[in-house]
C-alpha cells in the first residue's frame, strides 16, 4: 500500500496492541504490515504525546498544506512571469517606428 494505505483504525488498532504488550514483528507478521511502518506510527504517538521531541501530527499535515501550497503560488507566479515576457517581446501592432507628436 502508498504512504497513507492505512486507515487510521488499523493505526490505532496497532498502537493499542503494542501498548497491551504485543512485539512489533509479530503484528506485522500476524496483520501483512511491514514492520518498519508500525514502528514509524510508535514514534509518531509517542511524539504526539509529547514524550520525545518532533513534528506533531497536526504540525506535519499543516507543513505539507504549506508547502503544497507554496509549491502552487510559485507555478503561478511563472505563469505570470512568462506572460509577462511574452507581452513585452510583442511589438506595437500599429507600427511602433512612428515618431509620437
Amino acid at each position: 500500500m502508498g504512504r497513507r494505505g492505512y486507515p487510521a483504525e488499523l493505526r490505532r488498532r496497532v498502537l493499542d496492541l503494542l501498548a497491551s504488550g504485543r512485539r512489533v514483528t509479530d503484528l506485522a507478521r500476524d496483520l501483512g504490515i511491514s514492520s518498519q511502518i508500525i514502528y514509524v506510527w510508535r514514534r509518531q504517538e509517542q511524539i504526539d504525546r509529547g514524550e520525545i521531541p518532533g513534528l506533531m501530527s497536526a504540525e506535519r499535515t499543516e507543513l505539507t498544506s504549506a508547502k503544497r501550497r507554496i509549491r502552487e503560488l510559485e507555478a503561478e507566479l511563472e505563469i505570470h512571469r512568462r506572460a509577462s515576457e511574452l507581452l513585452v517581446d510583442r511589438s506595437d501592432p500599429k507600427g511602433a517606428s512612428r515618431r509620437s507628436r
